[in-house]
Parts: structure tokens; C-alpha cells; sequence
């Protein structure tokens, strides 16, 4: 997925993991790594069905040319569960881009919930996002995209980020999604547009919900939800990450129940 001019060399790094059941165990069966990229034990905070997993990035932030590529797997039946330990950060770069690919090959069920993404201001980001599902199979994520570091008064005012997202089941993509977000842009203040908030999020579920479950995630002012075929989509857009996170997270312990047939159990380091 070509999203921006070439890349400079700069720090790679690679992470693999696979999924599989065993009995009635969902195990983190195979894994591989190369440079700043890393997973904690596995956790099973909500029996032995479902595996959690933290991904690590211990440089924490992305800078200009560095390049990221994870990849999971997870094998009919088992289930995984990934999250992050704290925001993801892009720094301002010089002149080179920076990249981050997500590969998800999935034949049971892969939810993918990363605590918030922050751009800084000059940040030249690229970040694409491609869900491959088998017949059956399931998925549940979410991105939460803060512009700038609105907390130490700083402004997106420059840079750019880069946005894609792909899902195909059996082969046939059923939901295409590709942004391009310029500091200092038009888009930002535009009404059409982020209408000056500087905080967005889009959550994607698949499966389909009732219209009892529908009406009760629609009660929140601040995020929008459609459902076409087989999907179920969720918009954030205010001003601070925290309130998208629990926006997030309220439709996720209501929409868990109806598309996984699984409560809502989160995970602890969320607390920390």
C-alpha cells in the first residue's frame, strides 16, 4: 500500500505474532521480532478463551524514516485480544517520513485496541491498517488521532499524516478508508471537516446489531454510528483524548456482548 514518497532508512523494526487454540486455550503460539518491537507475557484476565497481549514499543515514539510493521495471526477458534501501554507518539521530522504498517490475518477473532495516537506538529506519518478475514472470522478495532499536543499548547500547524484502512473477507474488501490530514489545512477548521476539535476516532466492528443495540450506542452526543453491510462504524470528534477513550470503551463493553457473545472485560494496564 503505497502512501507517501520513499522512505529514508532509518529504525526498523518488526514484529510477528501467532494465534492459535489448544484445547480450550487461546495461545500465543508463534512469535518473532526485530528491532524496538515487543510483546509482554500473555494474559488471561478473563479465563482461558481469550489471550491478552501488550504490544511494546520502548523508544515509545516514531520518528522521521523510521519504519514499523506488525503482523497477526490468529488461527480459527482462538481469540486475541491486543492493546498498548500508553499513547503513541509521531514526533516532528526533518524531511523524512515515518511509517507504520498493521497486517491482521484472521480466522477467529482479533480485537486491536491501542491507547491514543498523538501527531505531533512537522510530523510526516504514514499509518496503514489491513484486516484479512476467513469466513466466520471476527474483528474489533479502533484509532484514536490527536493532532497535535494540545495539552503543552501546541497546534498541528504543519506536517502531514497519511491514513489507510482495508478489510476483506473471503477476498472481497468491504470497507475501504484512505485520509490525508495536513497541518495548518483547510480540513481542520472546516465544518465538512474536523470543524476545528483536534481529536478524532473511528471504531470498526464486524457483525450486525439489533435496533435495541443500536439506539442505546447512539446515545452519546459526541461519537456518530452507522452500520453498512456486515459492519458496524463509530465516529469520535471533540477535543480530548480521554473522552474519546471513554466513549470508545462504553461501545465496545456494549457492542462485545452482541458481536462476540463475550462481556466486556478491560484490560488492566488501561488502569495504570
Amino acid at each position: 500500500m503505497d502512501l507517501a514518497e520513499p522512505l529514508c532508512a532509518s529504525w526498523k523494526a518488526e514484529l510477528a505474532l501467532g494465534f492459535e487454540r489448544r484445547a480450550a486455550r487461546s495461545v500465543l503460539a508463534r512469535r518473532h521480532h526485530a528491532g524496538p518491537l515487543q510483546v509482554q507475557k500473555a494474559l488471561y484476565p478473563e479465563g482461558d478463551a481469550v489471550c491478552h497481549t501488550i504490544v511494546l514499543h520502548p523508544p515509545a515514539g516514531i520518528a522521521g524514516g523510521d519504519e514499523l510493521a506488525i503482523d497477526i495471526c490468529v488461527d480459527a477458534q482462538a481469540h486475541a485480544l491486543l492493546t498498548t501501554p500508553g499513547a503513541g507518539k509521531w514526533y516532528r521530522s526533518g524531511g523524512p517520513w515515518a511509517r507504520q504498517d498493521l497486517t491482521f490475518r484472521i480466522e477467529g477473532c482479533l480485537e486491536w485496541l491501542p491507547q491514543e495516537t498523538i501527531v505531533f506538529d512537522g510530523a510526516l506519518a504514514c499509518m496503514s491498517t489491513s484486516v484479512d478475514l476467513a469466513p466466520g472470522a471476527s474483528y474489533f478495532g479502533w484509532e484514536i488521532l490527536c493532532l497535535g499536543r494540545t495539552g503543552s499548547g501546541e497546534r498541528y500547524a504543519s506536517g502531514t499524516a497519511r491514513v489507510a484502512t482495508e478489510i476483506r473477507r473471503a477476498g472481497r474488501l468491504i470497507w475501504c478508508e484512505r485520509g490525508r490530514i495536513d497541518g495548518g489545512g483547510a480540513l481542520l477548521a472546516s465544518p465538512a471537516g474536523f470543524g476545528a476539535h483536534t481529536v478524532c476516532a473511528t471504531l470498526l466492528a464486524t457483525g450486525e446489531i439489533d435496533a435495541d443495540c443500536l439506539a442505546e450506542c447512539r446515545r452519546d452526543p459526541q461519537v456518530a454510528l452507522t452500520c453498512p453491510p456486515g459492519l458496524v462504524v463509530a465516529r469520535y470528534l471533540g477535543d480530548s483524548s480521554e473522552r474519546a477513550k471513554l466513549s470508545l470503551a462504553r461501545l465496545w463493553r456494549q457492542l462485545r456482548p452482541a458481536l462476540l457473545g463475550r462481556a466486556a472485560m478491560e484490560p488492566r494496564i488501561w488502569r495504570t
